[in-house]
């Protein structure tokens, strides 16, 4: 099967790239850079020149793909609206050259922001609806392809994807601590995140591309509630510096930017995706990561 992958030099997309190509896919991937380019061909993988904003690239991919897995996102904090514009007219792109196919389509969004006070499940529907919405609303629109012979896949990833190498929230949390010589945590700390090592999260994608019918909801959730003050605490332990707890009006000067999600607790479980797929997580834990050094490269000068 030929797989067409944007973001497949990101952190998620580099793995699954690498997942792929060891259980015998044709991978083709989406390269902004020679950089990227060059990386992927160097896997054995093929590469497409393009970016989110290239859509005749994206039209490419998909018209010549098996299927299409998209993980790419300008993830443009400082322009959000910008990269959900961007994000809703990929969607759309790769879905309109998929119609009548029945080909895959897995389409990346988090667990972050769908339910308020309880885990995410597999059956909850997002709540982003409409061009003005959170990632422009992507996943209800994939889905509405389902109807239009499109194999539409939602994969819902943990608000932490950890490994060595990672440079999502976990990052940003470590080089606050080195930045502040304090590992912090807001309020008790009782605010959970769930968790997911990037192959975990890469095997489930191949699992998902393979086994999952049209319409499902998949959440690559490995760890299902880690407590803030249970991260901070571990972050503490590998820096060797003190841990405390920050007032919640002082988060977005101590943290920074990743000050507003610390806040939050961002957890969903995962039991329907298990027994679907029969996928269960295997690689380490966020906490063996941060404990055997993952990170403690971050934030160093």
């Amino acid at each position: 099967m030929n797989v067409f992958i944007t973001g497949a030099t990101g952190w998620i997309g580099s793995a699954t790239v690498d997942e792929l190509l060891r259980a015998g896919y044709k991978v083709v991937g989406l390269a902004r850079s020679d950089v990227s380019a060059a990386s992927l061909e160097e896997k054995g993988a093929t590469a497409l020149r393009g970016d989110l904003d290239d859509l005749d690239a994206l039209r490419r991919g998909a018209s010549e793909a098996e299927a299409v897995i998209h993980l790419a996102n300008k993830h443009d904090w400082a322009n959000p609206t910008e990269s959900d514009r961007a994000e809703r007219a990929a969607v759309e792109t790769l879905a309109e050259t998929l119609i009548g196919t029945d080909r895959p389509f897995i389409v990346a969004n988090a667990i972050s922001g769908l339910v308020q006070g309880r885990p995410v499940l597999e059956a909850d529907p997002s709540p982003a609806v409409g061009p003005g919405s959170d990632r422009g609303g992507s996943e209800n629109l994939a889905l509405d392809y389902v109807g239009r012979g499109v194999r539409t896949i939602i994969t819902r990833f943990a608000p932490t994807v950890h490994g060595t190498g990672d440079w999502g929230f976990i990052n940003f949390l470590i080089s606050a601590a080195r930045r502040q010589g304090v590992s912090g945590y807001i309020g008790d700390g009782s605010n959970a995140w769930s968790a997911v090592h990037r192959s975990d999260a890469a095997r489930l994608l191949r699992l998902g591309l393979e086994k999952a019918p049209a319409g499902s909801r998949l959440h690559a959730i490995a760890e299902e509630a880690i407590t803030t003050r249970s991260i901070a605490e571990a972050i503490g332990r590998t820096l060797d510096i003190p841990v405390a707890s920050i007032a919640s009006e002082d988060a977005d000067a101590h943290f920074g930017l990743v000050g507003s999600f610390f806040k939050l607790s961002m957890t969903g479980s995962s039991e329907r995706t298990r027994e679907l797929l029969g996928w269960t997580p295997a690689s380490p834990t966020l906490m063996d990561d941060i404990k055997a050094g993952a990170y403690k490269h971050v934030g160093k000068p």
